[in-house]
């Protein structure tokens, strides 16, 4: 099922990269999955929404932030994500 994704980068990438899509699972029980607010306005209300539906299928819910909306996430906090995780949800919203 997985295939391959031209992914832009509006940060001046000059050559797009081409990646594998991994299969998604068929069921989040049993699953830590992230919510990482990007620190957008009402980003948090959005995930507050999102935690309850995902607890109430059985999946574990951890919170992170990102520092700023205008860049991306730091490292330290991508591997903590990579590292704790198997599933993420990153909101945005205005």
């Amino acid at each position: 099922m997985a295939s391959g994704l031209t992914i832009l980068d509006p940060t001046s990438e000059s050559n797009p990269s081409t990646r594998q899509l991994l299969a998604r699972p068929t069921d989040i029980k049993g699953h830590t999955i992230a919510l990482l607010d990007i620190s957008k306005p009402r980003g948090n209300v959005f995930l507050d929404r999102i935690e309850e539906l995902l607890t109430e299928r059985g999946a574990h819910v951890k919170r992170y932030a990102k520092p700023t909306f205008t860049k991306p996430a730091p490292v330290d906090l991508r591997h903590e994500i990579a590292t704790q995780c198997t599933l993420v949800i990153e909101a945005l919203a205005d």
